[in-house]
């Protein structure tokens, strides 16, 4: 035991060693250095030497004699959050409570993600106005979250995300800050509130950044309610609601989306919609089936979008998966498909890696296959095949494949 350690301890329960009686052990002598801290010890039942009456001070301890001490110490109730960090392993093998140590040698915990990209795209619309062909998508992108406990029902989440494009081999790179938000409890209600990435509809409505609040009730039967302000489209309001619930295997949903003076022009006003929804979803085993319904009303600049032409205003979306990747299991595997039906001003910002068409309505599919090569190494490949329901000449097929690091 080191001189340091022995005082560390000694010090830590406030209490001096003229208090105890006379020190137990036979080879530490009265004039030595550490006498007084082991006395004090041993009296309060932190150490107990050996059988033979000796404290063996020369000797190396292993860390489950170690953890012994330290959890004695926490029982008279030192200050050892270090060491009981340190111990953790084997304080648990003694059956001793750390948690809320634990929270505080790592109230801050810093993750992230490294994904490369590559697509190709095949159609007419991803050529812009100057003639060139947009004909793929090279990118990586790097995201490291920040996460800090503020108390025992409120924590803090940022994230930093940088992107470097390849598509013109330059490497253009950008960095922005695209969370910060925090999430908590106020009585029996959970809050979310800040910039965070909101899901509307299970991606089918909106699946981007916003800063917003947002605010739930309940377990099996769950209400929540939204507000704020969205990042696509040149920003805008929105608010709306959800109402969902669990029937065993079964969830169902059904809310109300309304966003207002997206993408505003010079006088003030914008793209008004109000998206109504219902869905569900069935897990049999490795297979869930899950299907949804959408109802837009949109305006731009106070006049219905049906004044000015024949459109749909209404869609639905199917989809089906099995099994799934997961990082931490290697060698575990999924598929999906989805099909689309989606009508102009069913959705903002769709959750699909298809072309969706600027929000003008588009139907197609998308199929794909997802695997883990290594603990935390997980690979995508999926194809979509799109059109706009606008002009059903106007379409896109697109190969995705991805490889993700998670850390």
């Amino acid at each position: 035991m080191k001189k340091s350690l022995v005082l560390a301890m000694a010090m830590a329960l406030g209490v001096t060693a003229s208090a105890y009686a006379a020190n137990p052990f036979s080879d530490v002598p009265a004039g030595h250095w550490a006498y007084d801290s082991i006395n004090k010890l041993a009296a309060a039942g932190v150490i107990e030497g050996y059988g033979d009456a000796t404290f063996g001070g020369d000797k190396l301890m292993t860390r489950y004699e170690m953890a012994q001490i330290v959890a004695k110490a926490m029982a008279k109730g030192a200050n050892v959050d270090k060491l009981a960090a340190e111990f953790a392993d084997e304080l648990d093998n003694l059956g001793v409570r750390v948690a809320n140590l634990e929270k505080k040698a790592d109230n801050v915990k810093v993750t992230g993600e490294l994904r490369y990209k590559y697509m190709s795209k095949d159609g007419d619309v991803n050529i812009d106005d100057d003639g060139y062909n947009h004909s793929f998508e090279n990118d990586l992108r790097t995201r490291i979250w920040v996460n800090g406990q503020i108390n025992d029902d409120w924590s803090y989440t940022g994230m930093i995300e940088n992107t470097q494009d390849f598509e013109d081999n330059s490497g253009n790179e950008t960095t922005e800050f695209k969370r910060a938000y925090v999430e908590g409890k106020l009585g029996g209600l959970n809050v979310t509130a800040g910039r965070y990435n909101a899901f509307f509809a299970n991606g089918n409505i909106y699946d981007d950044q916003v800063d917003g609040v947002e605010v739930s009730y309940g377990d099996k039967v769950k209400v929540t309610g939204f507000a704020g302000k969205a990042t696509e489209f040149d920003g805008g309001n929105y608010a709306g609601g959800e109402l969902a619930s669990s029937f065993g295997a079964l969830n169902a949903a059904a809310g109300y989306v309304n966003y207002k003076d997206l993408a505003k022009d010079d006088i003030g006003k914008g793209l008004d919609d109000a998206i109504w929804y219902v869905g569900a979803d069935y897990t049999m085993g490795d297979v869930n089936l899950s299907a949804m319904y959408l109802k837009g009303d949109a305006s731009y600049q106070d006049v219905d979008l049906d004044k000015y032409f024949d459109y749909d205003d209404d869609g639905w979306t199917v989809g089906l998966t099995y099994k799934g990747a997961e990082a931490s299991e290697v060698g575990s595997w999924g598929l999906f498909a989805n099909y689309y039906d989606l009508g102009l001003g069913t959705y903002i910002a769709h959750t699909t890696d298809a072309n969706s068409f600027d929000n003008g309505g588009f139907k197609g599919y998308g199929v794909g296959a997802n695997y883990t090569f290594a603990k935390n190494i997980v690979g995508t490949v999926a194809y979509y095949d799109t059109e706009s329901k606008l002009d059903s000449k106007v379409d896109d097929q697109r190969v995705w494949a991805d490889v993700t690091f998670t850390f």
